[in-house]
């Protein structure tokens, strides 16, 4: 892996772990000279992820459309704009080796959810990993185990789906990643 992308809050959430954590993801990235690509915002988790990097002298790389321009990080290695959403998911996955996934709302549930399923369908090989930062991810685990349970996603798809509250360890799960078989294949 060379590039991350990490999806997270634009805001800062209620605990300042959140935060803290975003931070020390960013350096961690920055360390282990893997370049961190984002949504591109200065606010928030996501915001602070980006700081860390950038701190540690990490490359970031920000994917922003152009309607948000004036949320944008104004110390970012590279900005690139685009038109849509849609356009800004699809260019950050497709400058990543691999998804970190920090505490957010509906847009990180989004993107990662769509992440994950990209793995599902074969259209990508990608590890998916979750810092759970004080468990916050807890609740979306069990949804998977229950999903799991009644039939909705197979056992070899919940075990793809990567999560630990530490970041290195959360980074050597991910390099040791092997897709499962896709869900076209019977």
């Amino acid at each position: 892996m060379k590039r991350i992308c990490v999806y997270a809050a634009s805001s800062p959430g209620e605990d300042p772990r959140y935060e803290e954590a975003a931070a020390g993801i960013g350096e961690l990235l920055a360390r282990r000279g893997l370049e961190m690509v984002y949504g591109g915002g200065r606010l928030g988790v996501m915001g602070r992820a980006a700081d860390g990097a950038l701190r540690a002298g990490g490359r970031v790389t920000g994917v922003i459309p152009r309607f948000m321009e004036a949320r944008v990080h104004p110390g970012l290695s590279r900005t690139e704009f685009v038109e849509t959403m849609h356009e800004r998911k699809k260019r950050m996955a497709s400058l990543a080796d691999g998804f970190i996934v920090l505490p957010g709302g509906l847009g990180t549930l989004e993107e990662a959810a769509e992440a994950l399923t990209w793995i599902q369908l074969g259209l990508h090989a990608k590890p998916v990993g979750f810092l759970n930062v004080a468990g916050y991810f807890d609740p979306l685990f069990a949804w998977f185990d229950r999903a799991a349970a009644e039939g909705f996603l197979r056992a070899e798809h919940r075990a793809m789906i990567l999560a630990d509250e530490d970041g290195e360890s959360l980074l050597r799960s991910m390099d040791r990643f092997r897709p499962p078989p896709t869900i076209l294949r019977g």
